[in-house]
Order: structure tokens, then C-alpha cells, then sequence
């Protein structure tokens, strides 16, 4: 009887279809919302078929029965309308509804057309009533139909799906669904791999056979802890997606805890640590995107900042330490107070900001996660930014060395101006680590541009000559601090092959 399955699935719903600004919205969830659209174009209105069968009390849904009743007066008489899981609700009934006469139910035969529907990735639905209130409720139920709905997923998440492989993100389904509905959209995602269990196989796993579990079925609140605790336990970071209120406890359990900014209850989103406005799965793969390229950032500004200022200090420490002096025999200092002030706070600072706003490697996604113990200032980076200030510092010290021929001055300036050129250089040193091209940064290419053209007005300007203690330099003195920058490109990307972790997107094991 499909008129009565449609008012059942209206009568024992809590969602809302409302119109604003000449657009039909759902209030509340989507699958409930399909219920009341199909009613919908059948003719059938919520508010007056509630006005027919008043409301007596509800039993609502909960992931351990996996259904819902309302008691509502029909007539003279009460009545139960029960919603719920096809396989549950087949249990529970002793008849079944053919045109319009009560007969006995055929079981085998409504659980075989549910299957049949399940495996084309439809989303089943059962409704059934319950006049008999002599019997315990929910249990002496009248089989009305099976109401199937296709909700498919959107076309950007199989692409999000392979993106979370290649980066070595595990994907795993947990639904309430049907298994072979589970498995028909899993297949439609790509997800082809892996075991598929329901609820009940579950809990007769220990959670070392979860291992390779990818689909999850008919999934109860407390199986979804016990997924997220298994997975925890074996030092995986967990991310948990959710949007009803059973699906709190594991949000909030999670590493990362993410709820639906749509659909999602307020007490899922409490207990969530991030909220995905659009509902869409590939936002919280966008979100993994962006965060890994804001941490390559932050790598970035540490490598920067941390190989200028140590070159810089080893430059002033060594002069001391070998004794240079000047051509008169004078104690020699290779850099003026405010020289180093005009490079960490000009020079050092602009092209450092600006690489916070660098974009993100394109090939950030394919590679492995870092473990979460993993420090920024890690053995292999620290040799890594030593090795590059010991070139710079060498570079620096050449200049010096070849200045101090002439005067303090000279040597002065070219130690200055060649820290300058060489951390600039360092600056691309840094950025084609992450694949990054030279213009591919506008606001790198100003504050570079910017730098350096402060450091020829230093350098140029007679009133800032007398503040910065500055001299002229020519075409020789260019072409030495230039050759150094060469040579400490070459050097750099040569010390840089060898300490840098590389991995290729195809050696790390994707979990």
C-alpha cells in the first residue's frame, strides 16, 4: 500500500520541508526530508495528516534498535507507526499489508528484494504499524513496505577519496546502513579494497582483526567508540566524522573530532573539534591540504630566520676568534651594530613574512604523514640548517677576507652586503625543497625585490653611508659577492639533497 507507506513515513518523522525566498529547504535529516518530499508529490502534507492522527508519544530512533514509533489516535483507535531498518523491522513482524488485507508475512522474500535493493547502493527503509496493543509495543508489527532511496555520493568525493590514499590517509566507511548498500557505495568510491563486517560480526572481532577493515555496517554508537579506541591503541592519529547525537562519543574520542555544520546536532558539534560548514567529505581533505602547506610554511620561516641569524653570529664570532684586523693593524669587528639590526629587521624580516604566504606544494598530498612525535627541529634538519649557515658563514667570511685587503670599510660592506645576497639566495634554497618556482609568490618577489634595493641605497645614498658606515662597491666587488652566491646555490642544493628526507609517493605504507 503505498499511499500508507508514504503517510507512515511522514507520521513517524522529525524533519521539516520549509520555503525560503522560493527555495524548498529540508529541516533536519536528509533521508527524513526524501521521506516527506516523496509524500510530497503524492499529495500529502505533514501538517494535516498530523492533524488526522493526533500524537500521542514517540519512541525515538537509537542506534541500538534501529528504529522509530510514534502512537498516534487513528480514528477511534490507537495505532503505532514504526520506521526503521529493514532487517529489524522484518524480525518484528507477524503480518504483512496486501492490498489492504492483513496476511502472513513471507520473510525470506521481503529480506531478499531488501538485499536486491541494498546491493545497488539504494539506502532501504522499512514501515510497519501496530494495532494489537495487547502485545508489547514495537514487537507484533504489520509489514507495510520497503522505501528505497538513492543518495549518491557527491562527484568530488571519490577524487578526495584517492587524494586521502596518495597522502597515506586510511579511509574508513562506518554506517548504519545495510552491508551490501555499504559496499555497493564503497564501490562507487573506489573503496574496493579492504573487509566489510556489520555490528553483529564486529563484536565477535578482537582489534587486531579490525586490521583491514575499510567498511563498517549497521554500526551501533559504541561500536564506533570501540573503532576509534582500536585504532588509537595502535598509534594511529584518528580523524571521526559525525552529525547525530550517537555519533558524539566517538567524535569526541577522536584525535580530531569533526561534525556536520548542516545537518549536524548541537551536541555533536560540542563535542567536536572542527565544523564543516558545507557537509562535504572533500573539505576535510582540503583542510588536510591547506594544513600541510601551512606547516611546510612554518618549516620554511624556522629554516629561514634560524641559517641567517646563526651564519651571522659565526661570522662576527670567528673574525674574533682568528683575530682579523684591519690593514693598519687595528682590531676588526666584520659587522656594525646597526648593520645587523638593518638585516634582521629589513633584509631578514620581509622576505621571512612573505614566505608564510607562499603557496602550497603541489605534491603535499602524495606525501606520508609525519608522526605525531615529530618535532619541527628534528635531528636531520638541525645538521641541515647548521651545514647551510656554515656555507653562508664561509661565503661571508671570503668577502670579508678580500675587502680587509683594501680597508675596514670595504671589508665591512661586502661581509654586510654578501649575508644580504646569500640569505636572498637562501630564501629559493629553501622554496625549491617544496618544488616552489620563483614567481609563483608575488609578495616573495616584492619583499626580495625590496630588499634589495633598500641594500643599494645603503650602500649608494651618501647620508645613509655615514649611518650604516657603508662604502660604494663596484663591478669587481659585484661580481666576487655573485660568484659566492653561485657557488653557495650549488653547494646549498647539494647539502640540502643530503639531508633532506625524501620518500617517494609510492614507498610509504598507506595507513
Amino acid at each position: 500500500d503505498l499511499d500508507l507507506a508514504l503517510k507512515i513515513g511522514t507520521l513517524c518523522n522529525n524533519a521539516n520541508i520549509l520555503q525560503e525566498e522560493d527555495v524548498w529547504v529540508v529541516a533536519g535529516d536528509p533521508t527524513e526530508g526524501a521521506l516527506l518530499t516523496a509524500a510530497g508529490k503524492r499529495g500529502f502534507s505533514k501538517a494535516e495528516l498530523e492533524k488526522e492522527y493526533h500524537f500521542i508519544e514517540e519512541i525515538p530512533f537509537d542506534s541500538e534498535r534501529k528504529m522509530m514509533s510514534v502512537l498516534r489516535k487513528d480514528g477511534g483507535e490507537n495505532k503505532l507507526f514504526v520506521k526503521g531498518a529493514p532487517d529489524v523491522l522484518i524480525k518484528r513482524a507477524k503480518k504483512c499489508l496486501i492490498d489492504g488485507r492483513e496476511v502472513p508475512i513471507d520473510k525470506k522474500e521481503i529480506s531478499e528484494i531488501n538485499s536486491q535493493l541494498a546491493s545497488k547502493a539504494f539506502r532501504v527503509l522499512a514501515v510497519a504499524y501496530q494495532t494489537n496493543m495487547q502485545a508489547p509495543l514495537e514487537e507484533d508489527l504489520v509489514f507495510v513496505g520497503l522505501i528505497a532511496m538513492h543518495d549518491p555520493p557527491r562527484p568530488e568525493v571519490k577524487d578526495a577519496i584517492a587524494k586521502c590514499s596518495e597522502a597515506g590517509i586510511e579511509t574508513v566507511m562506518v554506517t548504519g546502513d545495510h552491508k551490501k548498500t555499504a559496499l555497493a557505495i564503497a564501490s562507487e568510491l573506489g573503496m574496493k579494497d579492504g573487509i566489510a563486517v556489520d555490528g553483529v560480526e564486529l563484536e565477535t572481532l578482537s582489534d587486531e582483526e579490525l586490521k583491514g577493515v575499510t567498511v563498517f555496517s549497521r554500526i551501533s554508537a559504541d561500536h564506533k567508540l570501540r573503532i576509534i579506541k582500536s585504532y588509537k591503541e595502535q598509534g594511529k592519529v584518528t580523524a571521526m566524522t559525525g552529525d547525530g547525537v550517537n555519533d558524539a562519543p566517538a567524535v569526541q574520542a577522536a584525535d580530531i573530532g569533526i561534525s556536520m555544520g548542516i545537518t549536524g546536532t548541537d551536541v555533536t558539534k560540542a563535542s567536536s573539534d572542527m565544523i564543516i560548514l558545507d557537509d562535504n567529505f572533500a573539505s576535510i581533505v582540503s583542510a588536510v591540504e591547506q594544513g600541510r602547506g601551512i606547516y611546510d610554511n612554518i618549516v620554511k620561516f624556522v629554516s629561514y630566520l634560524l641559517s641567517s641569524n646563526i651564519a651571522e653570529i659565526l661570522v662576527i664570532f670567528l673574525v674574533m676568534l682568528f683575530g682579523f684586523t684591519a690593514p693598519g693593524g687595528a682590531p676588526f669587528v666584520p659587522l656594525l651594530p646597526v648593520q645587523l639590526l638593518w638585516m634582521n629587521l629589513v633584509t631578514d624580516g620581509f622576505p621571512a613574512i612573505s614566505l608564510a604566504m607562499d603557496p602550497i606544494d603541489p605534491r603535499v598530498m602524495r606525501r606520508p604523514p609525519r608522526p605525531r612525535t615529530e618535532e619541527i627541529l628534528n635531528r636531520r634538519f638541525t645538521l641541515l640548517i647548521f651545514s647551510i649557515s656554515i656555507l653562508v658563514t664561509v661565503g661571508a667570511l671570503i668577502a670579508c677576507f678580500i675587502g680587509l685587503r683594501t680597508s675596514a670599510s670595504l671589508a665591512q660592506t661586502m661581509t654586510f652586503t654578501t649575508l644580504i645576497v646569500l640569505e636572498l639566495v637562501r630564501v629559493q634554497m629553501i622554496r625549491k625543497q617544496y618544488r616552489m618556482k620563483l614567481f609563483s609568490n608575488p609578495y616573495l618577489i616584492v619583499a626580495l625585490s625590496s630588499s634589495f634595493l633598500l641594500q643599494l641605497a645603503v650602500l649608494y645614498i651618501p647620508s645613509l653611508q655615514i649611518v650604516f658606515g657603508t662604502v660604494p662597491l663596484n663591478i669587481t666587488h659585484w661580481g666576487i659577492i655573485f660568484a659566492i652566491a653561485f657557488a653557495l646555490w650549488w653547494l646549498g642544493l647539494f647539502v640540502t639533497k643530503i639531508f633532506s628526507k625524501r620518500v617517494s609517493p609510492k614507498s610509504f605504507h598507506r595507513k
